[in-house]
């Protein structure tokens, strides 16, 4: 009887936890110290962006080869990220009020090219 109630138990407990799919706590996560995308891609900052202006500098040109971390238009503020508004009406990421962006030229996960482009782009970190 005791073994039947624990194999209840842990079968629940097991569903219980398949039942629901939870939302990530943050847009990012830190892989070796640097924040990372949910593609697996590294993440950016640039220095021309007024840290907490809650605007980006990156727009047109410099936002293709600079592709931002989007965010859903229903997006609201988790622990150290914000939401920023692009001039383009979209929601972009933005870390201790930087926002945050990928480069084009990171082809896979791991890629860490853009790090110093032009002496304005740097790796963010947590």
């Amino acid at each position: 009887m005791k073994l039947l109630l624990t194999t209840s138990a842990l079968a629940l407990a097991l569903l219980a936890g398949c039942a629901t799919p939870s939302a990530p706590d943050t847009p990012t996560r830190t892989v070796d110290g640097v924040l990372i995308g949910p593609t697996g891609r590294t993440l950016y900052t640039f220095s021309r962006d007024a840290v907490g202006s809650g605007k980006s500098a990156c727009n047109g040109p410099c936002a293709t080869n600079w592709p931002p971390l989007l965010a859903p238009a229903n997006a609201s503020p988790k622990g150290g990220y914000t939401v920023i508004t692009r001039d383009d009406g979209s929601k972009q990421w933005a870390y201790n009020g930087w926002p945050l962006y990928y480069w084009a030229k990171d082809s896979k996960p791991g890629d860490r090219t853009g790090d110093g482009v032009g002496g304005v782009w740097k790796i963010a970190r947590p």
